[in-house]
């Protein structure tokens, strides 16, 4: 099957992109599609579609500061985004600026610390952190830097957004957008779930700033990822295959759970432990071999992330589920409403 750009295109109205969270984390909707049927349920429905034995696995990774302003020396702003560690102190991060910063130069973020460019590398550049006090890269972000939104919500990041933009169970520092799919559960509803025989786990994977890169090729097959780190716990590993013993199913929290499961799993079924690097490209015609279902937000035209959803739950069916959902006014996007898919 060749597949374009073209086929994951579609049309919706900018008042279907949430701009912030609700009052509530589990008062979002929840559209439950299984082949190709939809039900219109809320979030704390989750626990009637799932049952005693099923395992349900997360992304504990945690938001870092990773948007830095600054200047050059010229006096021209800056704007970093930092996509990934690559030693103790250096980075791999978007600048924007009006001229591109050249090897060799420095800039100054946030009236804090210096910034060497190393290199250039694609559409990222390589830099360095200088600074007069003791911390290596990723403290001089948490102390320095702001928590960066996605570019779709028009808006600052407030007060608010440091708590409702991590999941309740985020831990390991090292993402620059959070694993929304997880943003739903609050505490009450991860114990309903527990009370219900349902296990949970994790795995970690660090959302590098290349998930809002566009996809640039027409055909996707001359697509390549972007590298995203991933760690997957022993502890992961024996409950997946406990879980398959018995019988019960794999509910993966969000694409990038997903993608870390697929990314690891063995010939004979079982999951590699460890950690590593991921540029898994998921669209329709893949075959998945851990997970049953998929929680997951509404996703953006054009994104791998909607190529990823298309290949699970089938592309004629999430066409119209997102037909279905711009006209029932569910809300899109990070802080929007969350789907149920059962894997076609």
């Amino acid at each position: 099957m060749k597949l374009t750009l073209d086929d994951f295109d579609y049309a919706l109205p900018p008042e279907c992109i949430a701009q912030a969270p609700l009052a509530e984390r589990s008062a979002s909707r929840l559209l439950v599609m299984k082949d190709d049927t939809l039900e219109d349920r809320g979030f704390t429905d989750l626990p009637d579609f799932l049952a005693p034995g099923d395992l349900i696995v997360m992304n504990d990774t945690r938001v870092m500061h990773a948007r830095l302003y600054g200047i050059k020396p010229t006096g021209g702003q800056v704007e970093v985004l930092v996509e990934r560690m690559t030693a103790e102190d250096e980075v791999l991060a978007q600048v924007r600026a009006s001229k591109p910063p050249r090897s060799g130069s420095w800039l100054r973020l946030e009236n804090a610390f210096d910034a060497e460019v190393l290199s250039r590398e694609g559409e990222f550049y390589h830099l360095r952190f200088h600074a007069n006090e003791p911390g290596n890269a990723v403290e001089l972000i948490e102390r320095y830097g702001n928590l960066p939104l996605p570019p779709y919500i028009e808006r600052q990041a407030a007060n608010a957004d440091e708590e409702r933009y991590q999941t309740v169970y985020a831990r390991e520092r090292g993402s620059v957008a959070a694993p929304t799919a997880g943003l739903h559960f609050d505490a009450p509803l991860l114990e309903r779930l527990r009370a219900r025989g349902v296990g949970i786990a994790y795995v970690t994977l660090h959302v590098g700033a290349g998930t809002f890169q566009p996809v640039r090729v027409q055909d996707l097959a001359q697509h390549h990822m972007h590298i995203e780190r991933y760690v997957l716990p022993q502890a992961t590993a024996d409950a997946v295959a406990a879980t398959r013993q018995r019988g019960g199913r794999i509910v993966a929290v969000g694409t990038t759970t997903l993608r870390t499961l697929e990314s690891v799993v063995n010939a004979d079924g079982s999951l590699k432990v460890g950690a590593g690097e991921t540029a898994l490209f998921v669209s329709p015609g893949y075959e998945f071999r851990v997970a049953d279902l998929l929680i997951t937000n509404f996703h953006l035209p054009k994104s791998t992330l909607l190529m990823l959803v298309s290949a699970f739950g089938g592309m004629d069916n999430i066409r119209a589920a997102y037909a279905h959902a711009i006209n029932s006014g569910y809300r899109f996007f990070s802080y929007g409403d969350a789907m149920l898919i059962h894997r076609q």
